[in-house]
């Protein structure tokens, strides 16, 4: 057991409620049009992981659900965000394509320092994941390489191409977990042999994880540096974790995983504290947008829409 002290950052979090949640269509491997989804159980699931954030002490946002979009619940998805800048994402899929409107209408109300839609296809937290100052770019299946460069000038970070050749593992969230700013947890196998040099030069001692860990979902996991929010099911990841001084939390989030998503898909990152309580990659309150128009921040702690309001998990 690990006797390294870790301090938690906490985070300003934007999720949706999977009113509309459903797998009408396949766009991944994990998805069969058809197959029965037990929406009243992913709400449940999706509540608690709510409750789990917020007992955490990280502050809950809520985008409002679109009729026709299911997939909004994987609100990772929408946009990158860093520091108070927000590249809204352009979605490969038609059917996923709307969900950026949707999006962008989030952001433009609210205290952002810019937004601006991607021209290249990228898809968000889903694929590009900050570790420190440096920004861990996917690519192969979703979000174009153009993008990576769109990112880079747009978001002001140094961002390194990871190239993803399984199709079970299509965006990067579903192969790699940040852990802090200098560590992570990934499954090899999930990357061309250039990626893998750079995530070996990068995360020297990584927690590696095999393709059935991958499988069933335990690397699409949060961490604000101390909890590691992942599957329950994830005992061994949890135990190598705990050897490492996190602290795993564990939830249920299977009623998702027939759509290809998990605890992280549903989560997007807007902002964290920097160590000693000073945000960062976060909206400023009442900033004045180039139209001319003024924002507020709004509530943090309403009930979501179209859910009952939960407090723990």
């Amino acid at each position: 057991m690990s006797d390294r002290v870790r301090t938690p950052r906490r985070r300003r979090l934007l999720m949706c409620p999977p009113t509309y949640f459903s797998v009408d269509y396949a766009i991944n491997p994990w998805m069969v049009p058809g197959r029965p989804v037990d929406r009243p159980r992913a709400v449940r699931q999706w509540e608690a992981l709510v409750g789990v954030y917020r007992s955490l002490g990280h502050r809950v946002e809520f985008a409002d659900p679109v009729p026709g979009l299911p997939d909004m619940v994987f609100s990772a998805n929408a946009a990158t965000v860093v520091d108070g800048r927000v590249l809204v994402s352009r979605f490969r899929h038609p059917e996923r394509a709307p969900e950026a409107s949707a999006f962008l209408s989030w952001f433009t109300g609210r205290a952002f320092t810019e937004v601006t839609t991607a021209s290249h296809i990228n898809e968000g937290q889903g694929d590009i994941l900050a570790a420190g100052r440096v920004l861990l770019a996917g690519t192969g299946f979703r979000t174009e390489p153009a993008a990576h460069d769109e990112v880079r000038r747009r978001l002001g970070r140094p961002v390194i191409t990871l190239r993803l050749t399984d199709p079970r593992f299509y965006h990067l969230d579903t192969a790699l977990c940040v852990l802090s700013d200098t560590e992570a947890a990934y499954y090899p196998g999930a990357f061309d042999r250039a990626g893998r040099a750079a995530l070996e030069s990068l995360f020297p001692d990584a927690l590696l994880a095999t393709r059935e860990e991958a499988g069933r979902f335990e690397l699409n996991a949060f961490s604000d540096g101390r909890h590691v929010v992942l599957p329950s099911t994830a005992d061994r990841l949890a135990t190598r974790l705990s050897g490492r001084g996190f602290d795993p939390v564990g939830v249920d989030m299977s009623e998702f995983r027939g759509a290809g998503g998990g605890a992280k898909c549903c989560t997007l990152e807007l902002e964290a504290d920097r160590p000693g309580g000073a945000r960062d990659d976060g909206a400023r309150t009442g900033r004045t947008r180039p139209n001319g128009t003024r924002t507020d921040r709004t509530r943090t702690d309403a009930t979501p829409p179209g859910t009952t309001r939960t407090d723990a998990a």
